[in-house]
């Protein structure tokens, strides 16, 4: 269950707490400034649920405009995707719509390791600087490949998991 705050712009009026976007609207038609007026504006915050969400959620940069794409996208996207997003928006600089653009869009290359020199050791493992000969793979300096890699990945942790990216 993920719960929003509605934080009015205008000081004369209180917010409210929503789920979902049924609850909001409601809400939001009965949200009145002390003078009787409608409240248009609002700051939209979010308040409890999955850590990997709220990442995701200041990540994208959710507003007043775009809350309800998030709210109905949440449950439908994977931790994957999840992922995808929190990187290609929050690192790498690339511009997300919530309403119309899909997250397997962005090329972007995720290993799920806690460092740099595992993803090095890994890549050796799988064969991908060819195949090395038993007898000479105690001489492999996978510290200098993994400073190698690091011009093109980098290490992140999301909601206390690490992983190494690369911007596509």
């Amino acid at each position: 269950m993920t719960v929003f705050y509605a934080q009015p712009y205008d000081i004369s009026a209180n917010g409210f707490y929503f789920e979902n976007m049924e609850e909001y609207d409601s809400k939001y038609a009965k949200c009145k400034n002390d003078f009787g007026g409608q409240v248009e504006e609002f700051e939209i915050q979010f308040i409890d649920g999955e850590t990997l969400d709220a990442v995701l959620f200041e990540s994208i940069g959710i507003n007043q405009c775009n809350i309800h794409h998030f709210i109905n996208k949440i449950n439908e996207w994977i931790e994957y995707e999840k992922h995808i997003l929190i990187l290609a928006v929050g690192e790498c600089g690339y511009d997300f719509d919530v309403s119309k653009d899909d997250p397997n869009k962005f090329w972007m290359d995720i290993y799920y390791v806690e460092t740099i020199k595992e993803l090095a050791e890994q890549f050796v493992e799988d064969g991908i600087y060819g195949s090395i000969p038993e007898s000479l793979q105690f001489y492999i300096d996978y510290e200098a490949i993994a400073r190698d890699l690091a011009v093109e990945y980098s290490e992140i942790t999301i909601a206390g998991e690490n992983l190494v990216y690369r911007c596509s």
